[in-house]
């Protein structure tokens, strides 16, 4: 008898552990809001205590750009230029990984400057970039592949050097080539330091992007959010400045919370290497 009551408790668990795990993912979702909510709190105690600038001005900052048209405009630039450039990094990063990992000597002669590359502030680019290609968007997208490419490489080569070597051996052994090995064994196994790879690589490929259109914005770019930041520090709107960051720092946060983390939990779950996964 108590065999086969069981399985009847587990069948009865099982819209438990459903409602759980979503609780567990709203909470995650709304983890980021509460974090901002408390900053903006103190920032409002300290600012009452001092006289300066607060969460007030950098509202009302916000509505004014918001009334004219230009979060929308500034988020829609720079997205439009973000997004594009951070997949066309994802393909030459991903494509230049895979190739360092087939060759021990490719890997020995190129994979170090990843790592310079990664040290060397994005911005220092941009001076060089809009020499070679003037103030366009060639100028933007090359500072945002330097910034992303060498980010996404290490993270993958990364996935790659925790591979078991005879997983390599076993699709030799049942005719696999070198990008065959790569595509359906070397990558799939290496997802995990794969996606870091790519969190981090969006965040530096933002990054870069605000660098840019700081530096080289102007008419000629459009309005993105770079160009707003760079127009409030010569008015002198601090409120203006703030809200602008503000803004980069919310678009930042939303990719994180609706793209890398869900995916990065999703393959963790179906791994088994998340608490609650499913098999």
């Amino acid at each position: 008898m108590p065999q086969l009551a069981e399985p009847r408790r587990s069948a009865q668990s099982v819209p438990t552990v459903s409602r759980a795990r979503r609780h567990g993912g709203v909470l995650l979702t709304l983890a980021p809001v509460v974090t901002l909510a408390v900053v903006l709190g103190l920032w409002a105690a300290a600012s009452s205590i001092n006289g300066g600038t607060g969460p007030s001005d950098l509202f009302a900052a916000l509505g004014r750009l918001w009334h004219s048209g230009e979060v929308v405009q500034g988020v829609a630039t720079s997205l439009s230029r973000g997004v594009p450039g951070f997949l066309l990094s994802v393909l030459v990063g991903t494509v230049l990984a895979l190739g360092l990992s087939a060759s021990i000597w490719l890997r020995a002669a190129v994979a170090p400057y990843m790592t310079f590359l990664l040290t060397l502030p994005t911005v220092a680019w941009v001076p060089l970039a809009i020499l070679f290609f003037g103030v366009t968007d060639a100028t933007v997208y090359f500072v945002v592949l330097t910034g992303a490419v060498p980010a996404i490489v290490n993270g993958l080569l990364a996935g790659v050097d925790q591979i078991q070597p005879l997983h390599r051996k076993v699709g030799r052994v049942l005719g696999a080539g070198t990008w065959d090995t790569a595509l359906h064994i070397v990558l799939p196994a290496a997802l995990p330091a794969y996606i870091s790879g790519l969190r981090q690589g969006w965040a530096f490929s933002w990054r870069a992007l605000m660098a840019a259109e700081i530096i080289a914005g102007g008419q000629q770019l459009g309005l993105g959010l770079g160009t707003l930041l760079q127009r409030g520090r010569e008015l002198d709107d601090v409120g203006g400045v703030m809200a602008t960051i503000l803004l980069i720092l919310v678009v930042g946060v939303v990719i994180e919370v609706l793209v890398f983390g869900p995916l990065e939990r999703h393959l963790l779950r179906r791994r088994g290497l998340l608490t609650g996964g499913s098999q």
